[in-house]
């Protein structure tokens, strides 16, 4: 039997609808879980200690945790459908 491999391709103009924001919140990283208790810092955003593309970028200079202790929030913004690109009248 043959295998049937269906790809689906979007256009460009498809792909750039949905505009995906992604931002670090309010550390929950407990310090307590050692001794069987729960506390966090109180950090309440991620601020990246680096810069964009480096190893730095993923510790907060706040409380010093890892970005993955921090809330992940994602904002989903749609583009509408009428772009505002020119037409070229040639």
């Amino acid at each position: 039997m043959r295998r049937r491999q269906v790809v689906v391709r979007r256009s460009e103009e498809q792909a750039a609808r949905n505009v995906r924001i992604v931002k670090y919140g309010e550390c929950q990283k407990n310090h307590a879980a050692n001794v069987g208790g729960y506390a966090v810092d109180g950090c309440r955003e991620f601020m990246a200690s680096g810069g964009e593309g480096t190893i730095s970028a993923l510790t907060c200079a706040a409380c010093g945790c890892h970005r993955n202790f921090h809330k992940k929030e994602v904002e989903t913004e749609a583009l509408s459908e009428f772009s505002s690109q020119t037409s070229s009248g040639i």
